[in-house]
This record gives structure tokens, C-alpha cells and sequence, in this order.
């Protein structure tokens, strides 16, 4: 629970990777964009301050979510560690896009080590020695791990940055200089984007907690979603990758294209060599321990997802295409559509078909992912012909 109240105050701060990514090319725009997301990390924490308030977070946990007090005090105590998070998945965040923009990413690679062996670390230490409870350590494992990756991220961005402020080219180039009112309307659809992805998963949850066989579904939905994040990794990556390759005059879009559709065959590849092969019950039921009626449920459903890590690589690519030419509104734009049809099938899935809860999320979150592919299209598809093709 104070997990999900942490992802869900840090999520307007997630895309600024692509902001920095997409943005900081000298002095000016470093600059500028760095007290931008400084700003957004000290609203952001002022939240957090204000959701943990003990009669604010008493009303919010126990009056409008039903926790029961021994939960509610739980999450409260995990809430006031986890207190940094935000900002430091902001400030995390800036420094790893300008360390994509400047083909560094094996960089980032090691910080997410760092973090994961920070994490290991302090889970480690507090319960051999500090002896809390579980939900305590977990807090406080994320916090130490993420605030740990924050501060290598600037360590291995110290020569990219000087070498930063010593380009003064934007006061030369008035086409370049960015504005605090332009980086603000360049960057609100992108923070809607994330705050509207990350609605998607509790969504389809309530959704399902109403359907047949609601307690069934409940318990592979995590399961399946984890198998598919792992396919849908690479397409959640190659948006940056696309940012920071396709160039300033979508030189490289043609090879970019390919490589994507290369990407997206192998991620759909992956999981139809699991979801279609008796690989499938080896994984549900011995990786994941499921018994052997929750592993039909996780095949059946499993299966109908087959597509979506090629879609997520194909939108990430016309999501690139679209940042890169200044023009977010569409992304957001898909990203509602999607989520209105996810609701739009659940709705008619499980209240007028009576479908099972897991089956009718798989066919929601397949029709989501297609409609916003193509709405996509249009858009990018007028930036390349623009740019490219003429």
C-alpha cells in the first residue's frame, strides 16, 4: 500500500527522462531544465509531506480505502520512510537521460546494479540486525536503493555536464533557447501519459475484483502482467533508445524502423514461445507455483497477449518520432484511448458478457495497446513525411 502511494505521487515525475533525453543540449537547456525538475521534486515531496499528515493519512487509508488500523499504521510508518522517493526518481531520472542522449547507457545499466545491490544490502542489514518488520525493510530497502542510483547517476554525469556548461551555443542560436513556458507545455502531456499508464493496472484490478471468478483472476493478473513485462521491456526501453538515435533531422529514422521491427518480432517471439508451447505450464506452475487450475487460467489469458510486446515496441517508436518533433499532445492523446477502451471492453465484457475477469482484462489491455498504436500513426506518420520523405 505505501508502495502504491509512492508510484503514484512520483508519477508525474517519471518522464522527464525523456524531457532531459529529448532537451538538454548545452548550457541554457541543462540549466534550465535542471531547476525545472528541481521544482518538480519539491512539489512533488511537499506532497508526499501532505499525504502523510496523521489526519490526512488517517481519512485517506482507513475512511476512503477500508485499511484496517493495523494496516493503515503499517503504511503510514512505510510512507514516512519512503518520504524521499519522488525526488529522487526524479532527480535519478534527468541525469539517466542525458546520459542516453550522450550513448552512455551501459551507464545506466550500472546504476540500476547499484540500486538493486543497495536494496539487497539494506534488506539484509535490517533484518539481521535492526530487527523491524517486513513492510519497514521494504520501505526502507527502495528508499536507500533509489536515493543510492540518484547520486551515481550525477557521479557518472559529472564530465558530460561540465562539458554541458562549457556549450553556450543556445545564446547564439535563438531557434535552440528554451523557455520555462515551453519546457512546461512540452512536458505536461508527457507527465499526464505516465499518470494515465499508470491508472491502467488498477483499473482493470477493480474491474476484475467484480467479475466470475474474481479471486481467481486476481491471482494470476500479477503473474501474467509480470511474464509480460518482461517481453514489453524492450519496447518500454526503445522509446529513449529512439529519442537518442533517430537524430535532430530523423536521419537515422530508416534504420531505426528496421531495428524496431526486428525488436518487436523478438519480444512477441519470446512470449509465443512460452504462451503456445508446453513451456507454458513448466513456468506457471513450477516458476510461478501456480496450481494447475490457476495455470490453465494464466495460459488461456496469456496467449491473447501474445501481440502486445511488438505493439509497445511499435508505439515506443512513434511515441520517439513525436517527441523529437515537439508534438507530445498525441501521446497522451493515445494513452487516454487506450485507457477508455480498456474500460469501454471490461465494461462490456464482464457486465453484459459475464466473461471471466482475467479473460476479459487480456482482451482489453490487446485492444488498448492496438487502439493507441493506431492513433499514433497519423501523427508520426505526418512528421515523417515532413521531415524524411520530402
Amino acid at each position: 500500500m505505501a508502495f502504491s502511494f509512492a508510484v503514484a505521487i512520483e508519477s508525474p515525475i517519471v518522464m522527464i527522462l525523456s524531457a532531459s533525453n529529448a532537451l538538454v543540449r548545452d548550457r541554457d537547456s541543462f540549466l534550465k531544465l535542471r531547476n525545472f525538475t528541481y521544482f518538480l521534486n519539491i512539489l512533488l515531496t511537499i506532497i508526499m509531506a501532505i499525504v502523510v499528515v496523521p489526519p490526512f493519512f488517517k481519512f485517506l487509508a482507513e475512511r476512503l480505502i477500508g485499511l484496517p488500523e493495523s494496516v493503515s499504521h503499517r503504511t503510514y510508518i512505510a510512507c514516512l520512510i519512503l518520504l524521499p522517493w519522488p525526488a529522487a526518481i526524479g532527480y535519478r531520472r534527468f541525469y539517466q537521460g542525458i546520459l542516453i542522449n550522450s550513448n552512455e547507457t551501459k551507464k545506466v545499466t550500472y546504476g540500476t546494479i547499484i540500486r538493486l545491490f543497495s536494496i539487497g544490502f539494506t534488506a539484509i542489514v535490517c533484518f539481521l540486525y535492526i530487527k523491524i518488520e517486513g513492510a519497514f525493510i521494504g520501505a526502507a530497502a527502495l528508499s536507500v536503493g533509489v536515493l543510492m542510483e540518484a547520486i551515481s547517476s550525477r557521479l557518472m554525469t559529472i564530465k558530460i555536464v561540465r562539458d554541458l556548461l562549457r556549450n553556450k551555443d543556445s545564446r547564439t542560436n535563438k531557434a535552440r533557447v528554451l523557455t520555462y513556458g515551453y519546457i512546461t507545455k512540452f512536458f505536461i502531456p508527457l507527465a499526464l501519459t505516465t499518470i494515465l499508464t499508470y491508472s491502467i493496472i488498477p483499473t482493470v484490478t477493480f474491474f476484475i475484483g467484480k467479475s466470475r471468478y474474481a479471486l481467481e483472476s486476481l491471482a494470476v493478473l500479477p503473474v501474467i502482467y509480470s511474464l509480460l513485462n518482461i517481453f514489453r521491456s524492450f519496447g518500454i526501453s526503445f522509446q529513449e533508445a529512439g529519442i537518442a538515435l533517430i537524430g535532430e533531422n530523423f536521419e537515422n529514422f530508416d534504420r531505426l524502423k528496421i531495428f524496431a521491427l526486428i525488436i518487436g518480432a523478438f519480444a512477441t517471439g519470446g512470449l509465443f514461445l512460452i504462451t503456445f508451447t508446453p513451456l507454458s505450464k513448466f513456468i506457471f506452475r513450477n516458476v510461478f507455483g501456480l496450481s494447475s487450475e490457476l495455470t490453465n487460467f494464466s495460459i488461456i489469458s496469456a496467449r491473447v497477449l501474445t501481440l502486445i510486446p511488438f505493439l509497445t515496441v511499435f508505439v515506443s517508436l512513434l511515441r520517439s518520432i513525436l517527441v523529437m518533433a515537439r508534438n507530445n499532445r498525441p501521446i497522451t492523446i493515445s494513452t487516454a484511448l487506450e485507457l477508455s477502451i480498456i474500460i469501454l471492453v471490461l465494461i462490456i465484457g464482464i457486465h453484459i458478457h459475464d466473461m471471466i475477469g482475467i479473460m476479459a482484462a487480456s482482451f482489453a489491455l490487446l485492444m488498448g495497446s492496438m487502439c493507441s498504436a493506431l492513433y499514433l500513426l497519423m501523427p508520426s506518420y505526418k512528421v515523417i513525411k515532413k521531415r524524411v520523405w520530402n
